[in-house]
């Protein structure tokens, strides 16, 4: 077989229904978290509970469950089944207009390397390992930035990776504001009123998402700028400091029902997404 063949073979398997079934089963996956996470982080708004609204968080609520083992590797599943998704579009190129870009090319490899390792956290949890999966995000935060900040360039670093996190939540809501998800969706042979569900959580779950993904970010720059890991903040702390606005808990809610509706537009993504 020649090099060429090889490359075609291997293209059509990309686009083959292996792959796609595997990103909108990753969707779900990605939905299911979501929608515990943003569960959680109601009830903290609500009642002041002490639980962990992150990953870790959603995990445990999961394994509580009578299915709890089926559904966590059902859910390391999608995750993986995503990362294999973004992998071929980082090398094919991804549907729709511009996929071909390197721009989208370099952004799905970046998700291709987050959702695989989400997935392995996942995995890790599920057989077992349960400080792999379920560790306090803002713990994590912290020790990541500390050793960041112990690099030669270090406050740099934090900085960058602060003010990342910060615009690419800034650019999660203002996309979502503008709509902009449309063009990733089968939106002309959708009926009006999946278009109006898709409007309505795709536009107030990604202004939550993008407020959450912001605050972790600003968090991330104070630390930078004080040289001080304490003040990096993962998504449980992230999500509580909005109860310290002056909006109070109410503010916190509504993030979270934000996040609890970008949830279910994931599950929207998993069955009107071009893929």
């Amino acid at each position: 077989m020649t090099a060429a063949s090889s490359s075609t073979v291997a293209r059509k398997v990309a686009r083959g229904d292996a792959v796609r079934g595997g990103a909108r089963m990753g969707f779900v996956a990605r939905g299911v978290l979501y929608l515990l996470v943003g569960a959680l982080a109601v009830r903290i708004g609500l009642t002041g509970t002490g639980e962990q609204a992150d990953r870790g968080g959603a995990l445990t609520e999961v394994s509580g469950t009578p299915l709890g083992a089926v559904l966590l590797w059902a859910l390391g599943l999608g995750l993986a089944g995503m990362a294999l998704w973004r992998l071929s579009e980082a090398v094919f190129g991804a549907a729709g207009p511009k996929g071909d870009g390197a721009a989208k090319r370099a952004m799905s490899g970046a998700r291709c390397v987050f959702y695989g390792i989400t997935a392995f956290l996942v995995f890790s949890f599920a057989a077992g390992s349960r400080d792999s999966g379920a560790g306090s995000s803002d713990q994590q935060s912290q020790d990541i930035t500390g050793r960041l900040l112990g690099l030669p360039g270090g406050q740099w670093w934090v900085g960058a990776v602060a003010v990342g996190f910060a615009s690419a939540g800034l650019c999660m809501a203002g996309s979502a504001v503008m709509r902009k998800y449309r063009k990733h969706l089968t939106w002309g042979q959708m009926s009006r009123k999946a278009q109006r569900f898709m409007d309505v959580t795709g536009v107030v779950g990604g202004v939550g998402r993008g407020c959450v993904f912001a605050a972790v970010g600003w968090f991330g720059v104070k630390a930078a700028v004080g040289f001080d890991p304490a003040e990096a903040k993962g998504m449980d702390d992230a999500i509580r400091s909005f109860a310290q606005t002056p909006a109070g808990p109410w503010l916190l809610v509504a993030v979270a029902v934000g996040l609890v509706l970008f949830g279910v537009f994931s599950f929207g993504q998993a069955k009107w997404r071009r893929v």
